[in-house]
């Protein structure tokens, strides 16, 4: 298991040694903020919702065709984007900030 993400983390780094030296990672960006900024792992749709205010977009629900596939909702604030499982946080990734960062492209609808 040990190998296997040190044979990971290796091919991002030699994926991310090719880009420019202007441009800036989304990795780095997110490091330097705080995790508090993002909804934590498990909070409800309310909670975030409280916490963080009404999100400036929300997308249409995937998955649910069969009982193996849960609902996934996501909600799209202008920092970042969180996922949820039914009514609970399972992931936030912040956005790409600008077209000079190399990172997650916003969501497609």
């Amino acid at each position: 298991m040990h190998f296997r993400r040190s044979l990971v983390a290796l091919t991002v780094l030699a994926a991310l040694s090719g880009a420019a030296s202007a441009d800036t990672l989304l990795i780095e960006r997110v490091q330097e903020t705080e995790s508090a900024a993002l909804p934590a792992r498990g909070m409800t749709m309310q909670q975030v919702e409280a916490r963080f205010g009404a999100p400036s977009q929300r997308m249409d629900p995937r998955g649910g065709q069969k009982r193996q596939w849960p609902t996934i909702n996501r909600w799209v604030y202008p920092a970042f984007t969180v996922y949820f499982e039914k009514n609970r946080v399972i992931d936030a990734v912040a956005n790409q900030a600008g077209a000079d960062e190399i990172g997650p492209k916003p969501p497609i609808d």
